[in-house]
């Protein structure tokens, strides 16, 4: 059974993250789901950010079917040591990343790109959330 890994914030689930997830489920039989502590997405993106906290967003990706564990990480070196540890055959990042450096690669036998079929990230939803209600 292969193993498969994502990574990321997932703060705001869309239809680009359910892509994702779908895409990734159909490279192998085990699905891991790394999601970025709080803490780190305050870091990586602003004081603003998460919208939803760490629990909630480990709710929510655990209840999607194709997912079959969830954990959270602080840091590179945590996320590195996961993706050690579980060893995974395939790690599933998006096309954004091609071409960069991608923490814990040395430990996964196959990178596979996710190219998106729409502009959709959670980014420019807020954006677009705050956007309107400047027009209300």
């Amino acid at each position: 059974m292969k193993k498969v890994f994502v990574n990321g914030a997932f703060d705001v689930i869309h239809s680009g993250h359910l892509d994702l997830i779908d895409f990734a489920s159909m490279l192998g039989g085990r699905l891991l789901v790394a999601l970025d502590t709080d803490e780190k997405i305050r870091y990586n993106k602003g004081a603003d950010r998460p919208l939803n906290n760490l629990k909630t967003r480990k709710h929510l990706m655990s209840m999607l079917k194709p997912v079959d564990s969830v954990v959270s990480f602080n840091s590179n070196k945590e996320l590195s040591n996961i993706i050690k540890r579980y060893k995974p055959d395939v790690m599933v990042k998006g096309s954004d990343w091609r071409g960069k450096k991608i923490v814990g690669e040395e430990y996964c036998k196959e990178i596979v790109f996710f190219e998106r079929t729409n502009n959709e990230s959670t980014t420019n939803t807020l954006q677009d959330f705050v956007d309107r209600r400047r027009m209300l």
